[in-house]
């Protein structure tokens, strides 16, 4: 099969190589995938270039998203899927070398999910890593019903699903935008306030949306830099949420003043969520695909041998959505 792939971490473009790997056959549990999209993530970045990640193995196909066709069940697999349109989730991750830069992908079966016509395997490609994290990250908030929620960065590829989320659940939604292209793009997914962090007092304007009675609940993109601000706005029994932390990865805590709040803290990375909560949001964005309506934004598409290209366009920060790999070109 063609595949990319790298067998030492640094730069995409030093490190990444296209060409014939082995075509792979389901196990025991697994199905095989012929994927058609592969979604590239920051974190498929931070696996590849190192330094805080060691290598999964000698060879790795990076990339832990993607949408295809499956072709093959291994024994005890289901047997259903074989010649449905799937989406899928970690792929390359922890030990499984096998990422979706590929044709094919073998991969357990619980980690595969049918993919509704009304999705095209593009979009299926960016269900993963991004619509699943911001799925459990708004779950963590509880009831959200006519709740305040703030949300870091709405025209995010997280925090544009997150901001979705939040509405189907019924909470308010106010959120940070670096502009006024972005205000539009956040609002267009149910945002009832933007804020631009660049120009206004976010403060100022969280605590006018909450009319002074504080935040429900956060899904913060930057813990670090953030929990400085956050702190003094939430109401009493309120909820964070924080699925990256960038600049300041020690920052200063506030024990006492969420002690005596009882505010509740809770990071996540997707991978290592509970398996309750992943199946949850894997089955509400199955629902919500038949359904129609929830909103996909894609930053790019670049065929498979130019994977490095799409790590280059995560890596460089300026996209707007997730980068996708078109596997059959």
């Amino acid at each position: 099969m063609k595949a990319v792939w790298y067998t030492r971490q640094g730069a995409a473009h030093d490190v990444l190589q296209f060409g014939e790997q082995p075509e792979p056959h389901a196990a025991a549990g697994e199905v095989r995938v012929k994927l058609h999209a592969s979604g590239v993530n920051p974190a498929d970045i931070y696996r590849r270039a190192g330094p805080n990640f060691a290598m999964d193995g000698p060879l790795v196909i990076p990339n832990s998203d993607g949408a295809g066709i499956v072709d093959e069940a291994g024994p005890g697999a289901a047997r259903s899927l074989i010649n449905k349109r799937v989406w899928l989730y970690n792929g390359q991750r922890n030990g499984r070398v096998s990422g979706t830069a590929a044709e094919y992908i073998t991969i357990s079966d619980d980690l595969v999910r049918e993919l509704p016509r009304r999705a095209s395997f593009v979009e299926g490609a960016c269900l993963g890593i991004p619509a699943m994290t911001a799925h459990v990250a708004v779950s963590r908030g509880g009831d959200l019903k006519d709740r305040a929620v703030f949300i870091s960065g709405g025209a995010g590829a997280v925090g544009h699903y997150a901001i979705q989320w939040a509405k189907r659940f019924g909470a308010r939604v106010v959120t940070t935008v670096s502009s006024d292209e972005k205000s539009a793009h956040a609002i267009t997914a149910g945002a009832d306030m933007t804020i631009n962090y660049r120009s206004d007092d976010v403060a100022a304007r969280i605590k006018e949306f909450t009319d002074g009675k504080g935040l429900a609940h956060v899904v913060d993109l930057d813990f670090g830099a953030n929990i400085g601000l956050l702190a003094p706005l939430m109401a009493a029994g309120g909820s964070i949420a924080y699925f990256a932390t960038k600049g300041n990865l020690t920052p200063v805590f506030p024990a006492d003043e969420f002690m005596r709040r009882n505010l509740t803290l809770s990071g996540l990375v997707l991978n290592g969520v509970p398996l309750e909560q992943r199946r949850r949001a894997q089955a509400d964005i199955v629902a919500w695909l038949h359904e129609g309506g929830m909103q996909h934004t894609i930053s790019s598409v670049y065929p498979l041998a130019k994977t490095a290209d799409a790590h280059d366009a995560v890596q460089a920060g300026t996209k707007r959505g997730t980068v996708v790999v078109d596997c059959t070109l």
